[in-house]
């Protein structure tokens, strides 16, 4: 006996190919159109036809470089042995209480003689206790700190390194620079070393101040790129000849905005054979102490005003009156220095800048004015021997 299945129940025959053939072309039909679509729909490149045959293309003929760039190439390549990569660091102790070096900053220097001293800032060299020095051949050496002037932020270390190493560099001068000139400098900017960049000289005669803040007269102002790391690098003009040293920079960020400042190759002239000599700058004195010039000026007087003269100094022996209290308690002002030779002096600084300009031994014309604020007063004319501060 024998049972018919419903037709829902009864197996299922297999399609054929044929019978799905028109499914199957309109599937492929249908991806097709979708990757057409999304290579060619607004904003997308189609592929490119891929070429098996493809070689590099034909190098053109360089030529000639231009006059200019040969130039700075040539002075990038003469000077640039000469310019030195300063690291600093100092001794601590880790957690086991073993010393260690503890890397504090990076700078640049240049080398100055054959006898390896290394000018820099001295606010490059203050920042560790131990120094390295880095040449342009990458062969590195201690350094030992020779001499420091805070006040002009420089300062000279010192490398053993073999002579056929030293290149010092070539030395210019300050004091017939122009506007407008082109200049060049090399550093390390961010550490990136033996850095070159260009610009001109933007202003001159500016004034920054150093790290004891004390006034650096005379400063260089440059376009050329100066960064963090650039500091205690050479400003060179077109010989290639140093015409300046690398400071600072004034920017909002920290980083070069275009107006970088480098102490003159004259002031640096003046200071580095002191340092290389005694340490430390000897200036020249009058043998005098001076009023702040913030108390001068509730005086409503302008100049450097001797509050006290040194027992056997110069000024005592030109005759030059300090500050002193008369029997009755009144206090009597002492001179008013207000010009040297000829060159008004407006304050304790521009004293100071003055007399640095002079040597040791020099004598110098000084304008005073005698009895302030009384019948008496009136000006004089003393001449002066310079001696060294603190004799």
């Amino acid at each position: 006996m024998s049972y018919d299945l419903p037709e829902r129940l009864q197996p299922k025959q297999p399609r054929s190919l044929l019978a799905m053939l028109p499914l199957l072309v309109f599937l492929v039909a249908l991806l097709l159109v979708v990757q057409f679509w999304a290579i060619l729909r607004p904003g997308q490149t189609p592929l490119a036809v891929l070429d098996p045959t493809a070689k590099p293309r034909p190098i053109a003929p360089a030529g000639e470089l231009a006059a200019d760039e040969t130039s700075t190439i040539q002075l990038f390549k003469q000077s640039s042995r000469s310019v030195v990569h300063i690291s600093t660091a100092s001794l601590g102790r880790d957690l086991d209480f073993n010393v260690l070096e503890i890397p504090k900053g990076t700078g640049t220097g240049f080398i100055w003689d054959e006898a390896g001293h290394v000018v820099t800032n001295f606010h490059v060299a203050q920042s560790g206790s131990r120094w390295k020095v880095t040449l342009a051949d990458q062969s590195t050496w201690p350094a030992a700190l020779v001499g420091i002037a805070p006040d002009k932020d420089l300062a000279v270390l010192r490398i053993d390194a073999p002579t056929a190493q030293i290149q010092p560099l070539l030395v210019g001068t300050s004091r017939d620079l122009e506007v407008g000139q082109k200049v060049f400098a090399i550093g390390n900017p961010f550490g990136l070393d033996q850095t070159l960049t260009t610009g001109i000289i933007s202003g001159l005669g500016r004034r920054i101040q150093a790290v004891t803040g004390r006034t650096i007269d005379g400063v260089i102002q440059t376009d050329a790129a100066i960064n963090p790391g650039n500091s205690g690098g050479p400003l060179l003009d077109s010989r290639g000849r140093l015409i300046g040293v690398n400071t600072a920079i004034l920017s909002p960020t920290g980083t070069s905005a275009g107006i970088g400042f480098a102490i003159p190759v004259d002031t640096v002239q003046r200071i580095i054979p002191q340092l290389l000599r005694h340490g430390r700058v000897i200036r020249p004195s009058l043998g005098a102490e001076y009023f702040p010039d913030n108390i001068t000026r509730q005086l409503r007087l302008e100049g450097a005003l001797i509050g006290r003269v040194v027992p056997g100094g110069p000024a005592e022996a030109a005759g030059l009156l300090p500050a002193r209290r008369e029997r009755d308690g009144d206090i009597v002002l002492g001179d008013l220095i207000v010009a040297v030779d000829d060159q008004p002096i407006s304050g304790v600084e521009a004293l100071f800048a003055a007399l640095e300009q002079r040597e040791i031994g020099d004598t110098v014309t000084l304008t005073i004015v005698r009895g302030l604020r009384t019948p008496a007063q009136e000006q004089l004319e003393v001449r002066i021997k310079l001696i060294a501060a603190g004799e």
